[in-house]
Parts: C-alpha cells; structure tokens; sequence
C-alpha cells in the first residue's frame, strides 16, 4: 500500500507539471542535478531518448516537447516567446536549483535565449548545433528588418505553404530531405513522422519566429559557461568560423566541431557525451 501511495504522489506530481505549462509537456527522468533538455525543430522530447539514458544516473532530466510539435497540442503565437516565458516560470515553480541547459537547433536556440533572458537563474549551457540567429549563418551582417522584408518570411504565406503540403507522401518527402540532417534512414523518418505529427501552422509560425529573432548582442548577459558542438558546414573550419561570429559577444564559450551531421546525437552520440561529461564534471 505504501509504495500504491508513493506511485500515486509520483503521478500527481507529473500531471500537475504537465497542467502548469501550456506551451510545452515535461517528462521528469533520473535524479541528481537538474537538466532541461529542449529539442529542435518539430520533434518531440524522445528526439533526447538516448542522451537521457546516458545522463539519468546523474542528473534529473526535464524533458520538454514544445506545443504544436510532435502532437503536442499548438498555442498562439507568439510561440516561442511564450516558450520563453514558461521555462523561466518553470524553474522557478519547481524551484530548480541552476539547472543545466541543454537544447539542439532550435532548442538550442531557446537555451540561449531563457539564459540571456534569466542569467541567474539557470547554469551551464550546452547548444548542440543551434546559433543565436540562424538567418546570419550565410550572411553575418543581415538584420531582423531586412529579413521580416524578404516575402520568403511572410507569416502568412510561410503558414499558407506548410498547410497546403499534402499528406499523402508527406512522411517519405521529409524523410528524404532529413538524410541530408542525419545518417540513419530509420531516424530521418523517425524526424520526419514528428513533423507530420506537428501542427502545420506552428511549423510555419516558429520557423518565422525564430529567423526574425536576433539573440547574438543578448547572449553577451549569459554568465555560466556555453558549450557549443556544431556538425560540418562543409569543413571543420567553415564551421568554427560561422559558429566564432555568432557566439562572438561571449567570452566564456567552447566551440567544438563533430565529424557529423545537424543531428549529432544521432550520428555520433559516444563523442557527444564525451563532450557533455568534459563540461558538466
């Protein structure tokens, strides 16, 4: 009966986390030093799966899923904003001591962005392939007001464009272009189900959200060490040369390079927690 009622007090406990948020889902994994682990564009939490069996022992992995990806249930824009907004509230609800961030692409994107926003509230960060403003990767001295012009990033029409996409083959044509973000065809639909999954109006809505956000003066707020792990951009050098320039207004910053593709965690998991231990220990 006792461990009925200590199963139960667990399951309130998560429901109640779950019901706190509207703009992202949780699940709680492991015990130890507190971790939010944030995933990239359109994919679920699971996308952490394995990295949170390699990090449970030692840490208590809070896993989110973002609202309108992957099944989670959408929310109205701004989305990301409200992303932002709710995992400062979340740690301070939950009162988590300095927890670690840890996000890929997007999530990545999110980390640095809550860490800028709440600098002593959060501790270590760690971006797996994800910059503080993703439209200057080919063109550093592009601004928000000349990309908000380009008719590509018109909300409208970008949410227009993925509503119109048809259904019938939509898995088999992302799964195809994910190849070109990770090795495994097995993974790459994996991806490509979670974005199916997705609400469509999110998939347009975030991707604008986040091209139109420049993090990369706000980042320069971010106190606790930020490790960045890249994959290639054509060569190592063309990589750390893109990553220098947007992560140039930190000083306390370590730039790695994978020999892999956007999804490390994927393509080359042991070097990722090998990279993870290094800077968490």
């Amino acid at each position: 009966m006792k461990k009925v009622i200590i199963l139960a007090l667990i399951w309130c406990t998560v429901v109640t986390a779950f019901a706190q948020n509207k703009a992202f889902a949780v699940e709680v994994i492991g015990k130890g030093q507190p971790i939010l682990l944030i995933p990239g564009y359109s994919c679920s939490g699971e996308v952490w799966k394995e990295t949170v069996e390699h990090l449970k022992n030692r840490y208590e992995c809070h896993v989110l899923t973002l609202a309108g990806y992957a099944g989670a249930p959408a929310i109205d824009t701004p989305i990301l904003e409200s992303v932002k907004d709710e995992i400062i509230s979340y740690v301070k609800q939950n009162k988590l001591k300095k927890p670690v961030l840890l996000g890929h692409s997007l999530g990545a994107f999110m980390s640095l962005w809550v860490s800028s926003e709440a600098p002593d509230l959060f501790g270590k960060v760690v971006c797996v392939d994800g910059v503080p403003f993703i439209s200057a990767m080919s063109d550093p001295g592009i601004t928000v007001e000349a990309v908000k012009k380009s008719p590509y990033m018109n909300p409208e029409q970008v949410v227009k464009n993925f509503e119109e996409m048809p259904s019938e083959g939509f898995i088999d044509r992302v799964a195809a272009a994910m190849k070109y973000q990770v090795e495994d065809s097995l993974r790459a639909r994996q991806i490509a189900t979670w974005q199916f999954n997705s609400n469509r109006k999110t998939l347009g809505l975030t991707l604008v959200e986040m091209s139109t956000t420049d993090l990369r003066d706000k980042i320069s707020r971010i106190k606790q060490p930020v490790l960045v792990l890249g994959s290639l951009y054509g060569t190592k050098e063309n990589s750390q040369r893109i990553l220098g320039e947007q992560y140039s207004q930190l000083t306390n910053t370590i730039i790695r390079i994978a020999d892999s593709k956007h999804f490390i965690m994927y393509d080359q998991p042991e070097w990722l927690y090998a990279e993870l231990d290094a800077f968490l220990n």
